[in-house]
């Protein structure tokens, strides 16, 4: 008897799942047109100048999320890791990245429009643009950015 109340409440939650019934908090799709983001200034974790447009998510808290970061020509971010994989993808400009704990332009790579990096947890990297850019930065969150020297760190500056 107590097989077939098993497979009756599973029969009956499959069923449920099939016809849409069983909901979820976060939504299953969405739409943006470029004219549509909405364009902010960027996180304090970043030096100032940067501006952000939150796609999908939020990085503050567990789960997905997207985002895109327009950043002015010139712009740098000082040698930094996340707790979590970094993924990005470079809609306009070019985004330059190198590895290591030392901003050393000489190590780096330009990736321009298109291209594609990631970054594993811990991974220490740097990053600067050749004319204005447009990056798209996906991973689960919470977010976070841990700058390999504190004086670097923007929300350390008065």
């Amino acid at each position: 008897m107590r097989v077939l109340c098993v497979f009756a409440l599973l029969a009956i939650a499959v069923g449920k799942l099939a016809v849409g019934q069983v909901t979820s908090s976060m939504p299953d799709h969405g739409f943006q047109t470029k004219e549509e983001m909405k364009w902010m200034a960027g996180p304090t974790s970043l030096p100032t100048g940067a501006k952000v447009a939150l796609l999908e998510g939020d990085p503050s808290k567990e789960g997905p999320f997207t985002l895109r970061l327009q950043l002015p020509d010139g712009y740098s971010i000082q040698p930094h890791s996340h707790p979590g994989v970094e993924h990005v993808t470079v809609i306009s400009g070019t985004f330059n990245l190198g590895m290591g704990e030392k901003f050393d332009k000489s190590s780096g790579r330009a990736l321009t429009e298109g291209s594609f990096a990631f970054m594993p947890p811990g991974m220490r990297h740097f990053a600067w643009t050749t004319g204005e850019s447009v990056i798209q930065l996906h991973g689960v969150g919470p977010w976070k950015i841990n700058y390999v020297n504190p004086a670097d760190d923007p929300r350390n500056k008065k």
